[in-house]
Order: C-alpha cells, then structure tokens, then sequence
C-alpha cells in the first residue's frame, strides 16, 4: 500500500508521516501491524468525538437507510440541514440566526467574503498578517504568508494586511473596507490569542465605518477552547462566523453565519448568488447533528478547559518554553524547528501522534479530541517528555 501511496497519490508535503492506517477507535489508531497510536491531533482538530463515536456512526447509517444527495444546496427541505441550522442558530446571539452549509472550512471562507462585498457594496478586505482560512483562491488571497502565496499569484486583488493584535493598525479599517477577517485564535502562526480587548477594538472600528467583521472559528469553534465558540472567550459578536473541522465530528463539512436580514441578498439580484451542489450533504449534516449533541449533553466544552489543565500540568520540561493555546487548542512550543520535529518523530515512533502548525515550526500541535480520558491524556504527555529526554 505504501508504494502505491507514494506513485498514485499526490503529496501534500515532501515527508508525509505515512502510517499504513488499518482502523481507529476512540482516542486510538492502530496501523496495518496493529500497531495504537494514541491521537493527540484528532485529525487536525476534526474529530472532536475521537474516531467511530457509536452516535456518530449510527447517525450516518440511520441517514444512509432513508436518502442521501437530493437536490442543491438549499431548494428541498431535508430533516439533516434544517435542523442542523436551528441547532447551530441555538448556540448563538440572535444576530447570528441564519445558517449556509459547505461542504469545507475554506468554502465557507469563500462564502463569508462574498457576502461582505454584497451587504457593504464594497471590496477591500483586511486580514492579519500569518494567518490562514483555506487553501482555495480566495482563502489564500486573505491568508497572510507570502511564502505560501507567491507561487500561486495573482490572486484577489483589494486585500490589506495588518498585524495580530496591533490596535494601531485598526486606522487602516475605512469607509472603503469591506470587510475584515480574522482567526478568533490564530491556528497557524501558533496558536495566538486575542489580548487587551483587541476582537473588541476591532468589532467596534468596524462598526464605526461600515465595515463587516468576520471571525473564523474553523478550529476555535465547537467547545474546543472552553466555550462553544471561541469568540466567546473575548466579549466579542461578529457579523458573519465561519465554522467547519470538528462540527463534522471526522466528515468533511464548514458554515457560515450571518443575520437572517444579511444572508437573505445572496438569494436575489443575481438570483444564486451562492450555491453549491453537494452543501449540506444530509450524511454529513447527521454526523454534524450527532456530534453537537454528544458535546453538550456530555458537558465536553466546559470540560476542554479540565483536560487544558491536566495537560499543563503534565507537560513540564525545561525544554519546552511555553504551551500557548486555550482548552484543547494548544501548542508546545520549543527552541528549534529541528527540535520539535525531532520530538514529533519520537514520540510517533513511541505510539503518539503529534503535528506541526503550518507557520511556527517551534510549535508541537496538541489537539486531541473533546473525549480523551485523563489517563490518555496523562500517558500522552509522558510519551512526550520522555521524548524531548532522547532528542535534546
């Protein structure tokens, strides 16, 4: 399988960790020598119940048995999408209420930006420098790393970029800004929270121009950092959010949200302003349903925060120089990019999965999903400080 893997399958990246996968379990994946791997990565933040959740499953089987693709996006009433949306609205401000379902985080990025430029009849966007919302043309056009960019130009034209958490950089959002756009917490660039009101500075200058702000919860939202929607943490409402990665619970799926007021221009002048054939898939909207529901009647957003604190206190060695993150959405951070790789492939080679973050080569992802046990999560971060012994 893995000759095959490496001539048929086109690669993402030139070293791919390149485990032959025989099934998974709950916090568990096991190799084709049956070899478990506990996951502290959750499929990059998407498999919020861990792997073959028994609610999951049975969702999508119960969905398969009745009917799957019907019809576009958004001209049937399918039971899967409506509720979804209702239960999706039910976890929001009443200016968040109307709900379009992609088929991946970086359509829904694609969506947001569409409806910023049509509710402000504008088409300048900001975005912060090192971030990342996707890897589609549009996604790419608002992520902030050239080095990812450059190969790929030109792309949207009209976009600004300014620093993270720089309040004197918000005089650069006028009457001419759409729209900005902005990670709740930055995933990327390693794990970067908002601090000293900033979101809220932020929300207010757009306010006071005209402009839209869009927050992307693609990782940050589902109760993976303590609250159900990460800009909960930071007295903040937007006005469009995008979700996706663990909404799926592990199947491919993203949202934006906006107004019910905002949402409703796309579906006139022109007609199909935004559409899409296989969005809100009614397989994939029976996981997303299965999924919030394990996590609020299992009280797992407030108990990230519980799991945060046992991974904290676990995870200490003079090698490591912070842990930045919130909840489940952590990162390790240590001197060098050689040694956190170093550290990552020993602690594969001792059965845990760990990962990088796209632009923080310091950085060791620290991920799990919402239902991992203590005593995996204690096991976890012992594998890794016996690993960062052997390495440094």
């Amino acid at each position: 399988m893995k000759s095959d893997f490496y001539k048929y399958q086109a690669q993402t990246s030139p070293h791919p960790l390149a485990i032959e996968i025989s099934h998974a379990n709950g916090s568990y994946i096991y190799d084709t020598n049956n070899k478990a791997h506990l996951d502290f990565v959750a499929g990059v933040s998407a498999n919020s119940l861990g792997h073959n959740h028994p609610k999951v499953n049975d969702a999508i089987k119960d969905q398969l048995d009745a009917y799957t693709h019907v019809m576009v996006y958004g001209e049937f009433i399918q039971q899967p999408q409506v509720s979804l949306c209702k239960k999706l609205a039910s976890t929001l401000p009443e200016s968040l209420q109307s709900v379009y379902i992609t088929n991946s985080g970086t359509e829904a990025t694609e969506g947001a930006l569409k409806l910023a430029k049509r509710v402000t009849g504008r088409s300048e966007i900001i975005a912060a420098k090192n971030s990342y919302h996707g890897n589609t043309q549009g996604s790419m056009s608002v992520s902030g790393v050239e080095k990812q960019n450059a190969a790929f130009r030109p792309l949207i034209p009209g976009i600004k970029f300014i620093a993270f958490n720089c309040n004197f950089c918000l005089k650069q959002i006028t009457n001419k800004t759409a729209a900005v756009i902005l990670e709740t917490i930055q995933g990327g660039a390693g794990f970067i929270e908002p601090y000293s009101n900033y979101l809220a500075n932020v929300k207010a200058k757009c306010d006071e121009v005209g402009a839209l702000l869009i927050l992307d919860e693609i990782q940050t939202g589902i109760g993976r950092t303590g609250k159900f929607w990460g800009f909960e943490n930071y007295n903040v409402t937007p006005d469009i959010i995008i979700t996706g990665k663990g909404l799926g619970g592990g199947m491919p799926i993203g949202a934006f949200i906006a107004s019910q007021e905002r949402m409703s221009l796309l579906k006139d002048n022109p007609k199909l302003g935004h559409i899409s054939t296989f969005a809100g898939h009614p397989v994939i909207a029976a996981a997303a349903n299965a999924t919030i529901d394990v996590i609020l009647e299992n009280n797992l957003v407030s108990e990230s925060l519980h799991r945060e604190k046992i991974i904290r206190e676990q995870l200490k060695h003079s090698a490591i120089l912070e842990i930045r993150g919130k909840g489940l959405m952590l990162a390790a951070i240590v001197d060098t990019p050689e040694l956190a790789a170093k550290i990552i492939m020993k602690c594969l080679d001792k059965g845990l999965i760990l990962f990088f973050l796209l632009f923080e080569g310091r950085a060791m992802r620290i991920t799990p999903p919402l239902t991992i046990s203590e005593k995996e999560l204690i096991k976890g971060c012992q594998i890794i400080v016996d690993s960062i012994e052997e390495c440094i």
